[in-house]
């Protein structure tokens, strides 16, 4: 008979309060080796995510035996209440914790999956994992966003002078079930990126699918969000895009090895969008969505934004509809890669994380998870593109000249200017479309637009994603 060696993974669950906080001491001890027969796994989490993990491994223990070589054991799970009733079947022999140290100081536990949320906690957790030789599995993209660098600099401490480096797999943190990070880590090593584009947070972009669709208005998407799973009960940082901004931040390190604060990078949400906005993209020939992009704007600089786009119907971005998400890749070789799936929900990122463990088990290295830095390339706030500019206004004279004046006082060329017919008079509104000018002169423009006595409000502006839109 065949014999097979046992992959173990310790869990810890924890709940949307987080976990009680234990002071765990620094090691860099080595644990059980993955070529064990027995391999551990503690889970950090018992959530959805969580508990996606344990039923997808009692799912497909034999295939991935076969798989492996290896058995691949959940002996514990890590949670905030242990008598909570879980939506799944705990393991045999799997124990339901509620201290950090049960797995930490475990020394059979080889891998922690660490799927609680969070970044404080969260990073004591897998900081300590890391320097007690343990691999790690996180599908925690703010802490990977926020610490990065931190990470990085733990790793390389842990792994100097060993034979076998302890991993750090994250495939999970970026758009759930689509497995872009490690195309990103092995697709393209021997080709060059000029651009990212994404849809990568599914929040939003059911929202837009609603209000482009079906016409709701944003505070009804928002509620229908809401009421079906997708948006968190703030949902601050998905529909600010900040959530999909974290995730850009990880892909630029990835595509470019440009390190930036995510902080530095422009944000922009989609609270300011109304049904108006739509109705014009429409008349352009396209629609609205929320996109994470990067730009190689030439061997040394890159740009990167989050916003709202005007993209054309005949773009393959626009058909991305619903909660799901895409991420588009422009490479020399490759010329457009576009990777389309879930990105969030129980299964989809579990099925991410199970792939990283399955891999671990394999015996798969990756000593570099963030691909190498490149310290010649640097970060600019700053990028140019064709806008879309919506201004409200009150009647009075001279306001087309006034916007040319404007607009030619920081060399900006106008291609169109449209206005469908006014319904109500204080909603009254039209759109400028530019040719190719920089975020900086825009927000210029913008700015002495918003001091005339006509206009109302601030101005909304937004890039148009493709040069050649027309």
């Amino acid at each position: 008979m065949r014999s097979f060696s046992v992959l173990c993974l310790t869990l810890v669950v924890s709940s949307a309060h987080g976990f009680a906080s234990v002071s765990v001491p620094k090691s860099s001890s080595s644990v059980t080796a993955l070529n064990a027969e027995t391999i551990t796994l503690g889970i950090f989490g018992g959530g959805t995510v969580g508990g996606g993990i344990v039923e997808i491994i009692n799912a497909k223990q034999a295939l991935f035996e076969k798989m492996t070589g290896k058995t691949i054991q959940v002996k514990k799970i890590c949670v905030r209440d242990a008598s909570k009733e879980r939506d799944f079947a705990v393991p045999d022999g799997c124990d339901i914790v509620t201290s950090y140290d049960d797995i930490l100081d475990d020394e059979s536990i080889d891998v922690v999956v660490e799927v609680m949320g969070g970044t404080d906690e969260a990073k004591n957790v897998v900081y300590q994992s890391l320097e007690k030789g343990k691999n790690v599995v996180t599908a925690n993209k703010a802490l990977i966003a926020k610490h990065l660098p931190d990470i990085e600099a733990v790793l390389n401490k842990v792994n100097a002078g060993r034979e076998t480096p302890v991993e750090f797999r994250y495939e999970a943190a970026v758009c759930g079930g689509i497995p872009i990070i490690r195309s990103m880590q092995s697709d393209f090593v021997g080709d060059e990126i000029n651009m990212i584009s994404g849809i990568i947070n599914g929040c939003t972009n059911y929202m837009l699918t609603s209000m482009d669709r079906d016409a709701k208005s944003y505070d009804e998407a928002l509620k229908e969000a809401s009421a079906l799973g997708y948006a968190e009960a703030d949902p601050t940082l998905d529909v600010g895009g900040f959530d999909a901004r974290s995730k850009l931040r990880i892909l630029m390190r990835l595509a470019y090895g440009v390190e930036v604060n995510e902080e530095e990078i422009s944000c922009r949400g989609i609270q300011e969008l109304t049904k108006m906005d739509f109705d014009y993209a429409k008349m352009m020939g396209g629609t609205i969505k929320l996109l994470g992009v990067s730009k190689k704007i030439d061997e040394t600089r890159v740009a990167a934004f989050v916003s709202p786009c005007y993209v054309s119907n005949d773009d393959s971005l626009a058909n991305v509809n619903g909660a799901t998400n895409a991420v588009e890749v422009i490479s020399d070789n490759l010329q457009s890669s576009t990777y389309i799936g879930q990105g969030a929900g129980r299964f989809p990122t579990a099925n991410s994380c199970i792939n990283d463990i399955v891999s671990l088990a394999k015996g798969d290295v990756n000593a570099l998870p963030f691909n190498p830095d490149a310290p010649d390339k640097i970060f600019v706030n700053n990028y140019d593109s064709v806008f879309y500019v919506r201004l409200q206004y009150r009647d009075g004279i001279g306001i087309t000249r006034q916007c040319g004046e404007i607009c030619e006082k920081y060399g900006v060329s106008i291609h169109s200017l449209l206005q469908n017919p006014i319904d109500k008079k204080d909603e009254a509104a039209f759109v400028l479309i530019t040719e190719k000018v920089s975020l900086t002169n825009i927000k210029k423009v913008c700015n002495d637009l918003e001091a005339l006595d006509w206009c109302k409000g601030q101005a909304f502006f937004m890039p148009v994603l493709r040069e050649n839109w027309v």
